[in-house]
């Protein structure tokens, strides 16, 4: 979902070689729906021309604070009073030093100091002894303080040919960032435990079994926790698709690897979210060697054995985080699932048709709790994941009451 969508953002740039990223940030912003005035320093005009931003935003640039076009010369004050958000990237270690001062020496230090209640986002971008510097990190420290949000900076190859901690975040990353800050909070502070995916079970070294899983609803749930403002923990089983930003990703393949690694983090969450297909069993005379096809015992004679219950065993700890299952049935869906909510003492469970949903990209939910069964109509999964998080906080809120 995007939060972006009509929002006002004033895009400051600063005087460094990462200033280039700024045209692709506004050409992106302004796609997913973001109104855009960008300021550049004398020191970004080196490296790109305000003419570029002009095209992209479609807007006028502000470079100087004695702009004789602005009327009363106070476009430091207005802008900023009615933009959403202030974002400066690339900022320089120069610019983090002057912000953190107090300065109000150019146009952009000026607009800092008068924006009033508008949110600042900075993204550093510097050489690695520039970042590491400790005239640096106290004037990070500072600007943190004073309520500004830091976005990276990442690490990798830097313009100068060295490689270390400075680069700025990616265009397509700053636009996750920016999407997340504008996203309302409902689990602010809150620790999100789920699992995704199916699990792989080992018939040997080469086979297994599994499931048809994708780990899309998974996926776009964690996605969905993350904009909500939690910490989110998504305990993964094999699947083809990349970590949501802002995720903590644990890689696990087996269901007991599963069970192992979401016992470890349960005692520290406060909602856990079964949406992974766990197998029920496993191969429990699993074969070291690859089988050959001739050798018909080795395959006739698999021995099975249960797998552990991940989300009853989550259910049952003493200080249990609120849980949440998942059930896909392919017949008799609400008996079904009404009658495993209730077996592994859950407080909500949602249910839906494995055969609609599995490697679907939309689903329809049917929530059921101790007040019934609510049904949701066919929605993608990441508006669905959007609505179902919305649901858990608000019955998070009531328990609190």
């Amino acid at each position: 979902m995007q939060y972006c969508h009509g929002k006002h953002l004033i895009l400051a740039l600063t005087g460094g070689i990462a200033a280039y990223k700024g045209a692709e940030l506004v050409r992106r912003g302004r796609e997913v729906g973001l109104n855009i005035d960008v300021v550049m320093t004398a020191a970004a005009q080196k490296f790109v021309q305000p003419i570029t931003f002009q095209a992209l935003s479609g807007r006028r640039v502000l470079t100087d604070l004695w702009d004789p076009l602005i009327p009363d010369s106070m476009a430091h004050i207005h802008l900023s009073r009615r933009a959403d958000a202030l974002l400066v990237a690339p900022a320089t270690a120069d610019f983090i030093a002057r912000a953190a001062q107090g300065r109000a020496d150019d146009l952009l230090t000026t607009m800092v100091l008068a924006r009033g209640d508008c949110p600042m986002l900075v993204a550093p971008a510097m050489n690695k002894e520039m970042w590491a510097h400790p005239a640096t990190q106290r004037n990070i420290t500072q600007l943190q303080d004073d309520g500004v949000r830091i976005l990276g900076p990442a690490a990798g190859e830097q313009a100068c040919g060295e490689v270390g901690s400075g680069r700025m975040l990616e265009p397509h990353e700053l636009l996750q960032e920016l999407n997340t800050f504008f996203a309302p909070k409902p689990l602010l502070g809150k620790h999100v435990l789920l699992t995704a995916g199916p699990t792989s079970e080992a018939i040997d070294p080469i086979r297994v079994i599994t499931n048809r899983s994708s780990g899309k609803m998974g996926y776009a749930i964690a996605r969905a926790a993350a904009l909500a403002g939690a910490q989110v923990t998504m305990v993964s089983g094999p699947v083809a698709l990349p970590t949501p930003y802002g995720v903590q990703r644990i890689n696990v393949q087996s269901a007991r690897e599963m069970h192992a690694a979401v016992m470890a983090q349960a005692d520290h969450a406060d909602v856990f979210i079964g949406v992974a297909a766990v197998a029920d069993w496993y191969v429990k005379n699993a074969a070291s060697q690859k089988l050959k096809k001739d050798q018909h015992a080795g395959f006739t004679d698999l021995q099975f054995a249960e797998n552990p219950d991940i989300l009853a065993s989550v259910a049952a700890l003493p200080t249990a985080p609120y849980c949440v299952g998942f059930a896909a049935e392919t017949e008799h869906l609400l008996k079904y699932a009404d009658q495993k909510r209730k077996r592994k003492c859950v407080p909500l469970l949602v249910a839906n048709l494995a055969q609609e949903t599995m490697d679907a990209d939309d689903t329809q939910m049917h929530l059921i709790d101790d007040n019934g069964i609510e049904r949701w109509e066919k929605l993608s999964k990441d508006q669905a994941a959007s609505n179902l998080i919305l649901a858990i906080a608000q019955r998070l809120s009531k328990q609190s009451i």
